[in-house]
C-alpha cells in the first residue's frame, strides 16, 4: 500500500548568478580589448606574429562569450517548457567549449608537426615581448574568472584562458633558448607539450560534461551514504528506488520511495529527511514517496538496503 501522491521538498536557492555573470563580462572586455590592440599593431606593423596572436585571443572571446550567454541562460526561471530552468545550459555551454578546445589543439599540434619538419625563422625578440604581455593579460583574466562561482562553465572558459598562458609561458622559454642558441625545433616541441597537457584538462571537462548530461550520480554524492543516511531515520524501514543526479553544474536532485512502518510518521520523516538532504549533502530539490511497509516488521540493521531499480549490492 502507497500513499496517494508524492511529497515534494523544494528550497529556495542561493544562487550568485549575477555574480557568476560579472567575471564572465569583465573577462571578455579585457581580452576582446587586447586582441583589438593586437589586430590594430599587427597591421601597422606588418607583424604576422600580432595579427596570428590577435585570432588567438579573440577565439579565447568566442570561448568567453559562449560561457557569458550559458551563465545568462541558467539564470532564466522555471517554465511550461523547462520546468528545471535552464540550469544546463552551462553544462552545454562548457562543452561546447571543451569541444572548441579540441579542435585549437588539433590546429596546434598539425602546425607544431609542419614546424618540426620545416623549421622557421623566428624573430625571438619580437616573440618574447609578445609573449611576455599575453600572460600579464591572460593572468589578469583567469584571476578574473577564477573569482567567480566554481561551476562547469567557468572550468570550460578557464581551460581557454589556462591554455593561452600555459601557451605565453612556452612562447617566452622557446624565445629565449631560439635567442640564445638559434634552436628552431624548441618552439614546436614546447606547444606540443603544451598541447598535450591542455588535452588531458579538456577530456577530463568533457567528460565531467557528459556525466552531467547522461544524468550521472553527482561526483561528490556517495549514493549509498544517502540511502544509508535516510534508512537511519526514525521511522524508516527501507529506502529503495534512490535516485540521484545533476540539474545543472552545482545543483543536484534526489527522488526516493521510504518504507514506513506507519504512514502517520510521515510528516516529521519527511521534514527530518529534507532537513538531513539539504544541510549535510547539499541536495536542494528533493521528491520522496512513502510507503507502508507490507509484513511484520523486522529489525532495521536487517532491512536497510538501498539500490537503484534493477540493482543489487554488491
Amino acid at each position: 500500500m502507497s500513499a496517494p501522491a508524492h511529497s515534494h521538498a523544494h528550497h529556495g536557492h542561493a544562487h550568485t548568478r549575477e555574480s557568476q555573470r560579472t567575471p564572465f563580462v569583465a573577462a571578455l572586455a579585457i581580452t576582446v580589448l587586447y586582441a583589438a590592440v593586437e589586430l590594430v599593431a599587427g597591421l601597422w606593423s606588418g607583424s604576422l606574429a600580432l595579427a596570428s596572436d590577435a585570432g588567438h585571443m579573440f577565439s579565447d572571446a568566442l570561448a568567453l562569450g559562449l560561457a557569458a550567454i550559458a551563465a545568462w541562460l541558467a539564470r532564466q526561471p522555471p517554465g511550461a517548457k523547462h520546468t528545471y530552468g535552464l540550469g544546463r545550459a552551462e553544462v552545454i555551454g562548457a562543452s561546447f567549449n571543451g569541444l572548441l578546445m579540441l579542435a585549437i589543439i588539433v590546429v596546434l599540434v598539425v602546425e607544431a608537426v609542419q614546424r618540426l619538419l620545416d623549421p622557421r625563422p623566428v624573430t625571438a625578440v619580437a616573440v618574447m615581448a609578445i609573449a611576455a604581455v599575453g600572460l600579464i593579460v591572460n593572468a589578469g583574466v583567469a584571476f578574473v574568472l577564477s573569482r567567480g562561482q566554481d561551476s562547469l562553465n567557468v572550468r570550460g572558459a578557464l581551460l581557454h584562458v589556462i591554455g593561452d598562458l600555459l601557451s605565453s609561458v612556452a612562447a617566452l622559454i622557446a624565445g629565449a633558448v631560439i635567442y640564445a642558441t638559434d634552436w628552431l625545433l624548441i618552439d614546436p616541441i614546447l606547444s606540443i607539450v603544451i598541447a598535450l597537457l591542455i588535452l588531458a584538462s579538456t577530456l577530463r571537462l568533457l567528460r565531467d560534461t557528459l556525466h552531467v548530461l547522461m544524468e550521472g550520480v553527482p561526483a561528490e554524492v556517495e549514493l549509498a551514504e544517502i540511502g544509508n543516511a535516510l534508512a537511519a531515520l526514525d521511522g524508516v524501514l527501507t529506502v529503495h528506488d534512490l535516485h540521484v543526479w545533476s540539474i545543472g553544474s552545482n545543483r543536484a536532485a534526489l527522488s526516493a520511495h521510504l518504507d514506513l512502518a506507519r504512514l502517520e510518521d510521515w510528516p516529521q520523516v519527511l521534514k527530518t529527511a529534507q532537513t538531513l538532504l539539504r544541510e549535510r549533502f547539499n541536495v536542494d530539490h528533493v521528491t520522496l514517496q512513502p510507503e507502508l511497509a507490507s509484513g511484520p516488521r523486522r529489525p532495521r540493521q536487517a532491512t536497510v538496503t538501498v539500490w537503484p531499480r534493477g540493482e543489487r549490492p554488491t
